[in-house]
């Protein structure tokens, strides 16, 4: 099959360029506009306490919110607010609603705090869920600018938090690195392909193929998002940047890395394009079939963030592959060898020793090899039992010196953390009217619930029967803490302390991040395992074994243990963090254990290739080592690195991401596809296969004349064989 597509697509260059951009126009004309949310709830199913709250409270009191942003007003020198430093912020509070800002429904200054050392100005502002609508970002700016000239000269200082104003700095701050992050990639690609390949014209062949095909895959997206009805979370274009750039590249990698072997082996460029499709083409489709799967596997996931994410990433990946297979191959027929230019390294056969003499100690030693590489991801996998999940996102995901943070200090000073974004507890009494007693009870169990530091007094509904009592936590909302004591003894004491004939529900931001957390624990139990019999379907169906897919799939887990382990070993250990974002394994499984298969998938549909060739188990290993040990590291290192690019852009939770995804992807190229993977495959030996006959060749048993002349000689460096299409040449020893 993939011969034929090769030789349509070889022979037909200018007609399927002519098909892509009559695809790439099509699209780009008729897709939706790509919208994503920012809010969170969003994504949760609609039993979850927190939208249960949500949605009782919207009923009830359909115009009340909390404040979008909250000024925060002190003295520059620190000193306690006098009674005419408070008239001026009344004043101020006066003016800034007289602006009429647009997008700002009310402007109300609070009193003081007890200790006088802040006044708060609280902002209403309209909801907003839609990033592509900037009316609160636009406010909070006009708010700063008004606000700093009424300040100025005075003895006050002032500034804006709350969350408007840290969603503009984080998405500021997010801008800010993902244009270094872009820059960063391409400046990368362009590097690594021109060391590896020494041309200027296979370094920007990613660059321009990936780019081409960027609308299309936004545009594929937005359709599907628009006839799925599928919630996109912000953070979708910032992934799939990188993803279509390090999947595409080592597409193409893994494509030119064979097309240079079968010029070398004397084929002219048609020829050799078209028996590049053919041998690597399974294996690439099967690569990208294993990823495809993981990320839709997502769809089973109950939260709606992931259930969009798995497909928009699959749409992303199969488009890359199916460039990988038409466009660049069209492409590339068209410049023939000076796709290479102006290197002539391309004529000449590597020696590949440093390979080629890792793949014989391999050979000689896979016991050891196995133990070793085994050895480290037993290891690194044993730190993965700290791992600790943490919403705390706000202090690492924009710089310590933007407005927000700095006054969400000053803040601190006069009011508990969670000022910022009080919880509610709703109770509701479907019967009747709730009375002042009732109230009044209700209210004196929740003071003393650990945790919480004020209890305001109860809103009524109109009709009396819904009362909103605002919680204010002693802890930043979205720190560990705050989500303990919501998950503990504020729901417990809430449900408790409700009046017979009553119930209570907790909502607010800490109690969606609660609820996060549980779907995501029971996403876990049912995402991954459907995942990895899925995958290990496609391997078995690649391989025709049922035994290579499950000791696979095993390595691929260690690997994913490795790589949680080595972050939380850097992150919370080294560096003292709390914890890693929450989306940690999230994250992980959608690139180190997809991804990751794709390097195992490279190196085995080799080894399984040298087996149908006569070798033997060893000998098989050795030279897969040797053949695929090349393209599997300078695809590691290109994909590793694009995602190392992420630790550039200067806040933790992208050093996060980006650590955990590189270090993922090296240890599934140079640890597991390179040496875990390959020396228990030689130690298994044939069984590997069964009960596929991929050890005995394509024609049977190994026949004289051909395959007896090549073997595997451990005490030989420099195996070298090729196949010409009738005979073998050998440089090692004749069988005695």
């Amino acid at each position: 099959m993939f011969a034929r597509l090769g030789r349509v697509v070889v022979h037909h260059p200018w007609k399927v360029i002519g098909l892509w951009v009559v695809a790439i126009v099509a699209v780009l004309a008729s897709a939706p506009e790509f919208s994503s949310t920012t809010d969170q709830s969003a994504f949760l199913p609609s039993h979850y306490e927190s939208i249960q709250a949500m949605k009782l409270q919207e009923k009830a009191f359909p115009q009340n919110s909390a404040p979008a942003a909250l000024i925060v007003v002190a003295r520059q020198d620190g000193a306690p607010l006098s009674e005419a430093d408070s008239a001026s912020v009344l004043a101020t509070s006066t003016e800034l609603a007289g602006e009429h800002v647009k997008g700002v429904t009310g402007v109300h200054a609070t009193p003081p705090s007890e200790n006088r050392l802040i006044q708060v100005i609280a902002v209403q502002m309209d909801k907003v869920t839609n990033p592509a609508d900037k009316t609160q970002g636009d406010a909070v700016k006009e708010l700063r600018e008004q606000l700093k000239q009424r300040v100025e000269g005075t003895e006050l200082k002032a500034g804006i938090t709350g969350l408007a104003a840290s969603t503009l700095d984080q998405t500021e701050s997010s801008e800010k690195g993902m244009a270094i992050i872009g820059i960063a990639t391409i400046v990368l690609i362009l590097v690594l392909l021109l060391v590896i390949f020494r041309s200027p014209v296979i370094a920007l062949l990613p660059i321009v193929v990936i780019g081409a095909i960027s609308g299309t895959v936004g545009g594929l997206i937005a359709m599907a998002a628009k006839a799925f009805d599928l919630e996109m979370d912000t953070s979708v274009n910032s992934i799939l940047l990188v993803v279509l750039f390090g999947v595409g590249t080592d597409y193409i990698l893994f494509l030119m890395f064979r097309y240079r072997e079968r010029l070398r082996a004397g084929e002219d460029p048609k020829t050799a394009m078209v028996s590049a499709v053919a041998r690597v083409g399974e294996a690439i489709t099967s690569a990208a079939a294993a990823v495809i799967i993981a990320f839709m596997a997502l769809v089973l996931s109950s939260l709606g963030m992931f259930r969009a994410l798995g497909p928009a990433l699959a749409i992303a990946v199969a488009v890359a592959l199916v460039a990988g297979l038409t466009l660049v191959p069209a492409v590339v027929s068209l410049l023939g060898t000076k796709v290479f230019w102006p290197s002539k390294a391309w004529r000449n056969e590597p020696k590949s020793a440093r390979f080629g003499a890792i793949g014989n100690a391999m050979g000689r030693r896979p016991g050891l090899f196995a133990a070793v590489s085994g050895g480290v991801l037993v290891l690194l996998s044993v730190l993965a039992i700290g791992f600790n999940p943490t919403f705390d996102l706000s202090s690492g995901s924009t710089s310590d010196a933007s407005e927000s943070v700095v006054y969400n200090k000053e803040l601190l000073k006069g009011m508990p953390a969670g000022a910022t974004q009080p919880s509610d507890v709703l109770l509701h009494s479907p019967g009747g009217a709730l009375t002042a007693d009732q109230l009044a009870d209700f209210r004196a169990a929740l003071v003393q619930v650990p945790g919480v530091g004020q209890v305001g007094q109860p809103q009524l509904s109109g009709d009396k029967t819904i009362a909103d009592f605002q919680v204010t936590l002693t802890d930043a909302p979205e720190s560990d803490a705050a989500l303990d004591t919501v998950a503990g003894p504020l729901r417990d004491i809430a449900h408790a302390a409700a009046p017979e004939g009553t119930t209570s529900v907790v909502g607010g931001i800490t109690s969606v991040y609660v609820d996060f957390k549980d779907a995501m624990n029971h996403d876990y139990k049912i995402v991954f395992p459907v995942a990895a019999i899925l995958i290990m379907i496609v391997l078995a169906l690649l391989l025709r074994s049922l035994v290579a897919p499950w000791y696979l799939m095993a390595s691929v887990f260690l690997g994913f243990g490795a790589t949680l382990g080595a972050t939380v070993l850097v992150f919370q250990h080294f560096q003292g963090n709390s914890g890693l974002i929450f989306t940690m394994p999230v994250i992980m499984y959608l690139f180190v254990v997809a991804l990751g298969t794709d390097y195992n998938i490279l190196m085995v549909a080799r080894l399984r290739e040298e087996a149908q060739e006569g070798r033997s188990p060893r000998e098989a290993a050795a030279l897969s080592l040797r053949h695929t040990g090349p393209t599997v590291a300078a695809a590691g290192i290109i994909l590793a690195g694009t995602f190392a690019s992420m630790m550039l852009a200067g806040n933790n939770t992208l050093s996060q991401m980006g650590f955990a995804i590189s270090v993922g992807i090296a240890i599934a190229a140079f640890v597991m596809a390179m040496f875990f993977t390959p020396a228990l495959t030689a130690l298994i030996g044939r069984a590997a296969w069964w009960p596929g006959r991929a050890d005995r060749g394509k024609g049977g048993d190994p026949k004289p004349g051909k395959y007896a002349e090549t073997y595997y000689n451990p005490e030989y460096s420099g195996v070298v064989e090729s196949w010409s299409g009738q005979t073998w040449s050998n440089t090692g020893q004749r069988r005695e």
